[in-house]
């Protein structure tokens, strides 16, 4: 698909429309269908197209595998954080009425980082699994290469 010149075009606009939808479905997720969840496979969705395009090689230079691993812990503190503050605040676990004096303004916080943290968890879940099944396949490309030298 590399050397598709309309799939390279395409790919420029449609990529960061993508991106841009994902981000839409985080940040109006606790008033309409969506949330992190979704957000995070749109947005990983969006990178793995990227990567189909362009090759893994450049995939990894935009968002490089360690900071898949990152985030996805961060995505996870992020989540636990939250919900251990309304337990520190004198609440229970993932009650924002703790966080902020007004109720509806903490409820609202509380959601927003709570489904941001899953959000970029799932993202960087799925872009590491993409990522691991990519190499996987080219690592047996390569021994399939070499089996074939080697029988000739």
């Amino acid at each position: 698909m590399r050397e598709n010149g309309i799939l390279r075009v395409i790919a420029r606009f449609v990529i960061p429309l993508i991106l841009l939808f994902g981000l839409y479905i985080q940040f109006h997720g606790e008033y309409s269908p969506g949330g992190g969840f979704q957000a995070g496979v749109v947005f990983a969705a969006g990178w793995i197209l990227f990567v189909l395009i362009y090759g893994l090689d450049l995939g990894l230079k935009v968002i490089p595998e360690r900071v898949m691993y990152v985030l996805t812990a961060l995505g996870v503190l992020l989540y636990s954080l939250v919900g251990l503050a309304g337990v520190a605040l004198g609440g229970h676990f993932l009650d924002f009425y703790p966080l902020l004096e007004d109720p509806h303004a903490a409820q609202q916080a509380g959601i927003i980082l709570v489904e941001f943290g899953v959000g970029v968890t799932v993202a960087s879940v799925m872009m590491l699994v993409f990522t691991l099944f990519a190499r996987r396949r080219s690592w047996w490309d390569e021994v399939d290469a070499e089996a074939d030298g080697e029988g000739r």
